[in-house]
């Protein structure tokens, strides 16, 4: 394996003394939301840990993360250069792999040119990450799907599970939405046809907590406009919401549990609930905030309006103002998965604003 394709922080940044407990675990994504909660609870818990990055200078956005989460990496952390839309470096990223967690995937924060930008690295990276784990006779990939592959095909009852699937050519989905799709039905219509390895995918709703790293997710980013008054009204939008550390924990129980092969697990903290119910909340955890956190929600005739020349609202008018009612249940009797509740994940996200510098008019 070239010093290229793999690339390990110097002692002095990391320390030396190895963890073994799992092999090595290869995350894809690692710079992201989920990625680097995913890195630090594996390298806090011990476990020799590689990321991919696009290039060497994201190792920086990594370790920046970790130093956030108050985690020393001990020499347990090292860095492979490979690219989803690229075939090469991904077999010296997966030389000596026991576990991946296949994380990566394009989420732009405004809409795509076209569709195919969001697709084709979606879909294929998948497929380039599942064969370079074949070849590398990797037994399992855990992979990073989303609710929106589940649940915006909508049903008259309004109750989703792992059974559903999102219909890619429904009228209005996202191209988000769709890239989610194609890409985890490539996955599973690969795995089946060429075997030799086992598929298991989690599938978040909205992913809120405390941000790791100096770019706020879009969801993150949602509860900060909301407590600086950048939100003054909402679209009538119902979602699931569940805590990203839960989200880890989902995957890292799937990556060893034998029954989660050829699965798909919902990840779900509870119920669902609104961008006005999300403003609630925070309204009453920081009342000094109330002037500043949407007090208006947009009717469903007015996001069906708006969306016609703002993109942003599609997801809102896809969902038509209605209340899913998503099951955890899978997730909780085969991986025996615990979510937090769904108001402490979104105070848990607006206190990690705070932490990094965010001034509530009260002075906290």
């Amino acid at each position: 394996m070239s010093t290229e394709d793999l690339i390990t922080p110097s002692p002095a940044e990391l320390g030396t003394e190895p963890g073994t407990a799992l092999g090595t675990v290869l995350v894809t994504g690692g710079t992201g939301f989920l990625g680097s909660h995913t890195v630090a609870r594996l390298v806090r818990e011990g476990h020799r840990t590689r990321v991919t990055v696009r290039g060497p200078e994201q190792q920086a956005t990594v370790l920046s993360a970790l130093r956030q989460a108050d985690v020393e990496p001990a020499g347990r952390l090292e860095f492979a250069v490979a690219d989803l839309s690229d075939d090469r470096g991904w077999a010296q990223a997966m030389d000596g792999v026991s576990h991946v967690l296949h994380h990566a995937s394009p989420f732009p924060f405004t809409p795509p040119e076209t569709e195919e930008e969001l697709i084709r690295p979606a879909r294929d990276g998948a497929l380039r990450v599942i064969a370079a784990a074949r070849r590398a006779g990797v037994p399992r990939v855990v992979m990073t799907s989303s609710y929106a592959a589940v649940g915006y095909t909508l049903k008259p009852d309004d109750h989703y599970s792992e059974l559903d699937w999102t219909d890619p050519q429904t009228p209005g989905l996202p191209a988000y939405h769709r890239s989610k799709v194609l890409a985890e039905r490539a996955a599973w219509d690969d795995v089946q046809a060429h075997g030799d390895i086992e598929l298991t995918v989690i599938n978040p709703t909205g992913i809120f907590g405390p941000q790791l790293g100096d770019r706020p997710s879009a969801s993150v980013g949602l509860v900060k406009a909301m407590l600086t008054g950048q939100m003054p009204l909402v679209p009538v939008m119902y979602f699931g919401v569940v805590d990203v550390r839960d989200v880890v924990d989902a995957h890292l129980r799937a990556m060893v549990h034998p029954k989660a092969a050829g699965e798909r697990f919902i990840a779900v903290g509870g119920p669902a609930i609104s961008f006005f119910d999300m403003a609630q909340i925070l309204r009453e955890h920081y009342p000094a905030a109330a002037d500043l956190l949407p007090a208006t929600e947009l009717t469903v005739e007015q996001v069906r309006e708006a969306a016609r020349t703002d993109p942003a609202l599609a997801d809102a008018a896809a969902l038509q103002g209605r209340i899913p009612v998503i099951s955890n249940d899978k997730a909780r009797s085969v991986l025996g998965w615990e979510p937090r509740d769904v108001r402490d994940t979104i105070v848990a996200t607006a206190e990690g604003q705070i932490r990094l510098g965010l001034t509530l008019p009260d002075g906290s």
